[in-house]
């Protein structure tokens, strides 16, 4: 009789997991195909083969870089190499990519660049913060950019323990910045299990040096974050949920949500564009080839704008779409000047002008 009863609860176990596989294959967008959408004035960067996961472009054009991120359960075409970050000026005919030099003591060999964000000082000091994966741990690191030398100095790791599976992050101030924790878990097992179960156990958390605390919480996969230009506004890409939240940026630092944002398409990196206030989303329009990574069918890329985010009917239009067959896996879309940078999380880097 005890074994009858272990047999039946197995089975009924089992059939609840098969259910929620098949509800998470449903989530992830299994068996979605993109329409083409792709400008005319589009080449790849041969510099940027192993991913561009993030990108961050200052008012004067030049493009920062995240490359060659190595992240659990995702492709990788050089596992052994470390991570760089990149620049570009968007302001030359034909820009091309260089790897930017970084000097004071930092352990290149561990660098696993994630989501990115500049800060520019009162006096016109440029900074760069990298969520940064050394042995899988999350740390962020804070960089000073020197334009002449074309190189990275490295000033301070931060890590506190409520930055864990850190994604992305948005700098407002000297050592003040948002930051969006993907996934529960650290364990890579675990991290899909709380996929499949849909578990919303993620947060955005805002970091200075008086105070860390989460400021948004009850995310799937909280994911990338921007701001608006007047820094009222804070976005956050909820990654799993295909949705963008439009938060309130209240005096304290603490978020409020003003509304949910739905794009049927899985919402990576965020930023805006200065010039309109758009916000132009990198997305994973069929996930699960991600996961299952197949060369002779690879996952496809999309960039979505989103005009009017505060108004009731937002506007969604489609920037750039491709079945992998050019770019797989897009990340991010960053513009400046009617031009257009697209990153992806291991894959090449689109270069158009629109």
């Amino acid at each position: 009789m005890g074994k009858l009863v272990a047999l039946v609860l197995l089975g009924v176990g089992l059939s609840l997991v098969g259910e929620m596989f098949l509800a998470f294959r449903e989530r992830m967008s299994a068996s979605r195909e993109v329409q083409p959408v792709e400008p005319e004035n589009c080449r790849l960067i041969e510099e940027l083969e192993n991913g561009s996961e993030d990108i961050d472009i200052l008012p004067s054009g030049l493009a920062f870089i995240s490359s060659g991120l190595k992240y659990p359960g995702l492709p990788n075409f050089a596992p052994d190499e470390p991570g760089k970050i990149f620049l570009m000026d968007l302001n030359e005919q034909n820009p091309r990519a260089q790897a930017l030099e970084i000097s004071g003591g930092f352990d290149k060999e561990l660098f696993n660049p994630h989501g990115i964000s500049i800060f520019i000082d009162k006096d016109h000091t440029v900074y760069l913060y990298v969520v940064n994966h050394p042995h899988m741990k999350s740390t962020v690191e804070i960089f000073k950019f020197e334009e002449q030398q074309l190189s990275l100095v490295y000033l301070k790791t931060i890590k506190h323990e409520l930055l864990k599976s850190v994604n992305d992050i948005v700098v407002l101030g000297p050592e003040q910045f948002y930051a969006t924790r993907d996934h529960y878990f650290t364990n890579p097992f675990l991290s899909l299990f709380e996929m499949i179960l849909d578990l919303r156990w993620t947060y955005v958390l805002f970091y200075s040096p008086r105070e860390v605390k989460v400021v948004a919480k009850g995310f799937c996969s909280a994911n990338g974050i921007a701001v608006s230009a007047d820094q009222k506004y804070v976005y956050v890409a909820d990654v799993a949920a295909k949705n963008i939240h439009i938060m309130e940026k209240h005096d304290n630092w603490d978020l409020t949500q003003l509304k949910v944002i739905q794009l049927g398409t899985l919402v990576d990196n965020l930023t805006v564009d200065p010039a309109t206030g758009d916000i132009l989303a990198g997305c994973h329009p069929n996930p699960m080839k991600l996961l299952i990574y197949n060369p002779e069918d690879p996952p496809g890329s999309e960039v979505l704008r989103i005009q009017n985010v505060l108004s009731e009917k937002p506007r969604v239009s489609t920037v750039y779409a491709n079945n992998g067959s050019v770019l797989q896996g897009t990340s991010v879309a960053s513009v400046y000047h009617g031009k257009i940078l697209i990153g992806t999380v291991f894959h090449k880097t689109l270069y158009c002008e629109l």
